[in-house]
């Protein structure tokens, strides 16, 4: 893919990373998009439905996230590996990270299928708990291929072969579509199961995924024979992903969790600021999709450089990676302060009796929203490069003191001691992520420095 040992030029660095992150870009946003029509799709149908999968989603998330920090591990391993010419690290690292994905996933299953006592144990609602686990017990078996999949495209990215990650994804859109509009409603003489149906779609997809990147993988690269006594265990590998995994899975639960958090508070306030929050956060997830896109591509080619000890590309990797992932954050900024309106208008019913008083909230949200893009495109990259270099403790300490004991801690004293409301909340996310990027940025580059020294 013209990513060499030689010492590249700023445009050659830029191009590699839109080869590498455009595709990693529109793959998120199709994810992001499966949700959506999941939450579409089941809101048309019933709305109690729609509480019950989002509450079942919120925990199937929740266990993914972790559990995808195994995967996610296997990225820039696999990218320095193959950079330093070490094929059989490349096997071994995959096979590991398939190991650890199924086994977690297979650990997570009593969860699911004891999700309605757990529920209402943590004080939900009978019906919602109900609800959600009915979505749980069938979606639950979807955790072990959703873990695959992740590894796979893993795989696939640290090879720079991301647009069959895009075409599969894409594909999952199409068909988690056709299957909810079948065993949702009841349409094409499919049976109605209402939430059930929007589980089995899911499971359909995750199935369906994994085994189009199964048989793409065993195609498209064969010299690494990654299926090939696959039962045979490696434990040096499997402790070395394990131990740069963890990390990786507890810092995304840190972030996740501080929404989360965020999504508490704002209930506080009341269902309108809760409502207004919710079609904010969407915004601002589908923007974060690109941003995310980018760090994978910068975790790629900062791994790369690792391999190759070329302490040059990688300081040209992260000014066009960081530059470039600035530049998308003017942008929204831009384009949250110019239009709110239009941006909110998607998401609400021009006949809602509600509608002016969630649009005067949620415009003020969208502010904030356009104030943590730099912080938040700051602190994802940051993430990237240090994944790059194979460094995930540390950053797991700083993502944990940035989003709970100063984020969490400024949203509330905004939101509610100074009573700047939900504006104050979203601040403090801000603040917990601007800390973030600060801390991590400024460890890549003493990194960084260190590296060019040995």
């Amino acid at each position: 893919m013209g990513y060499m040992a030689a010492e590249l030029t700023y445009p050659q660095h830029l191009r590699a990373l839109l080869v590498l992150g455009l595709p990693l870009i529109g793959s998120n946003l199709a994810q992001f998009a499966i949700s959506l029509t999941d939450a579409v799709m089941l809101g048309w149908y019933d709305v109690e439905a729609l509480a019950g999968q989002v509450l079942g989603s919120t925990v199937f998330f929740i266990l993914f996230l972790f559990g995808s920090g195994f995967a996610l591990a296997v990225m820039p391993m696999i990218a320095t590996a193959a950079a330093s010419g070490e094929e059989r690290q490349v096997r071994r690292v995959t096979r590991m990270g398939l190991w650890q994905a199924a086994a977690f996933g297979v650990l997570t299953l009593p969860v699911f299928l004891a999700s309605g006592p757990l529920l209402r144990a943590a004080g939900q609602a009978d019906s919602a708990a109900q609800l959600a686990h009915q979505y749980l017990v069938i979606n639950g078996w979807a955790m072990v291929p959703a873990l695959i999949v992740m590894v796979l495209k893993s795989y696939l990215a640290a090879l720079e072969r991301t647009r069959v990650v895009l075409w599969v994804t894409l594909g999952a859109v199409g068909v988690n579509i056709l299957v909810n509009y079948a065993l949702i409603f009841g349409n094409w003489n499919a049976p109605e199961l209402g939430i059930r149906g929007a589980a089995i779609a899911s499971l359909v997809v995750h199935i369906a995924s994994m085994l189009a990147l199964v048989a793409y993988a065993a195609w498209a690269t064969p010299e690494h024979t990654i299926f090939q006594r696959l039962w045979r265990p490696d434990w040096e590998a499997a402790v070395q992903v394990f131990r740069l995994g963890w990390p990786i899975g507890l810092t995304s639960l840190a972030e996740v969790g501080l929404f989360g958090a965020a999504s508490l508070m704002m209930g506080w306030l009341g269902t309108l600021p809760l409502a207004a929050h919710g079609i904010a956060l969407q915004i601002a997830s589908a923007t974060f999709m690109a941003h995310l896109g980018l760090s994978s591509a910068v975790t790629v080619l900062a791994g790369k450089a690792l391999g190759q000890r070329n302490e040059a590309n990688l300081r040209r990797t992260a000014i066009v990676g960081i530059t470039l992932s600035m530049s998308l954050a003017g942008a929204t900024m831009v384009l949250f302060f110019a239009m709110p309106e239009t941006l909110i208008g998607l998401f609400l019913d021009p006949a809602d009796p509600a509608r002016s008083d969630v649009m005067a909230i949620a415009v003020g949200l969208l502010a904030a929203a356009a104030v943590f893009q730099v912080a938040d495109s700051a602190q994802v990259m940051a993430l990237g490069l240090l994944r790059g270099v194979q460094d995930t403790r540390v950053p797991m300490v700083m993502a944990g003191i940035s989003y709970w004991l100063v984020g969490m801690p400024v949203a509330y004293a905004l939101g509610f001691v100074l009573d700047m409301g939900g504006v104050g909340i979203w601040l403090g996310l801000a603040a917990g992520l601007a800390l973030a990027g600060v801390l991590m940025m400024t460890r890549f580059w003493r990194g960084r420095a260190r590296l060019a020294r040995s």
